[in-house]
C-alpha cells in the first residue's frame, strides 16, 4: 500500500510539474472521476508549487476546483446514462433490488445538494459522490453548483496548508492516509452489515 501512494504521489508531481496548472486540473478531474488519486497528495503539492511562486494562489484553486468540476460531471453523465439501466439489469447480484434504488432516488431527490457538498469534502467519499448523483438522475446544474460549493474550500484548504509548509508539504501525507483508512474502514463496515442483512432476509 505504501509503496503505491508513493507511486502515485511521483505520477502527481510529474504531472503537475510538467502540465503546471493544466497539470492540476486533469489531476483533481481524476481524483473526482471515480478513480482515486489521491487529493491530498494533489493538492498540498500544488501548494508547495504556490510557495516556490510557480503557481499562483488563486488560479492554483480555480484550476483544481475546475477540474473537480469536470471530473465529477464524467461521472455524474455515467451514471446518468449507464448507471439504472445496469442496476435494473444486474443489481440483483449485488443486492440491490428496484426499492433500494427509488429509495436513492429519493434521498438525491430531497437531499441532493447536501448529499454532494458533504460528501465532496470528505476523504474518499468525494471521490466516488458523483455517479450515485447520476444514477439517481439529481438535477445536473444543481450537481455542478453544490460540487463546487463543497470542492472549493476543500481544494483552497489544503493548497493552503501545502504553501504553509512549503518543502514540507508532504509532512500530511501520513495524517491524511490514517483518516483515509478510517473514513475507508466505516465505508467497508457499512457495506459488510448492508450485505449481512440482505444475505440473513434471503
Amino acid at each position: 500500500m505504501e509503496s503505491m501512494i508513493t507511486q502515485l504521489g511521483l505520477f502527481v508531481i510529474s504531472l503537475i510539474s510538467t502540465l503546471g496548472y493544466g497539470g492540476v486540473f486533469v489531476a483533481m478531474a481524476i481524483e473526482s472521476a471515480c478513480i482515486p488519486l489521491p487529493s491530498e497528495i494533489i493538492l498540498p503539492f500544488t501548494g508547495y508549487m504556490v510557495f516556490t511562486g510557480r503557481f499562483g494562489l488563486w488560479e492554483a484553486t480555480a484550476a483544481a476546483t475546475l477540474g473537480n468540476l469536470f471530473g465529477a460531471m464524467v461521472a455524474y453523465y455515467v451514471g446518468v446514462w449507464g448507471g439504472r439501466p445496469f442496476i435494473k439489469r444486474y443489481g440483483r447480484y449485488f443486492f440491490i433490488n428496484e426499492r433500494e434504488l427509488a429509495s436513492t432516488e429519493r434521498l438525491f431527490a430531497r437531499r441532493g445538494e447536501m448529499t454532494v457538498f458533504v460528501g465532496r469534502i470528505l476523504p474518499v467519499v468525494r471521490t466516488f459522490i458523483s455517479l450515485p448523483a447520476g444514477i439517481a438522475k439529481m438535477h445536473p446544474g444543481k450537481m455542478a453548483l453544490y460540487t463546487v460549493l463543497g470542492a472549493l474550500p476543500w481544494c483552497l484548504l489544503l493548497i493552503v496548508v501545502g504553501e504553509r509548509l512549503g518543502a514540507n508539504w508532504n509532512a500530511l501525507k501520513p495524517l491524511f492516509h490514517r483518516f483515509d483508512l478510517v473514513i475507508g474502514g466505516a465505508i467497508v463496515a457499512a457495506l459488510a452489515y448492508w450485505l449481512w442483512q440482505h444475505i440473513r432476509k434471503r
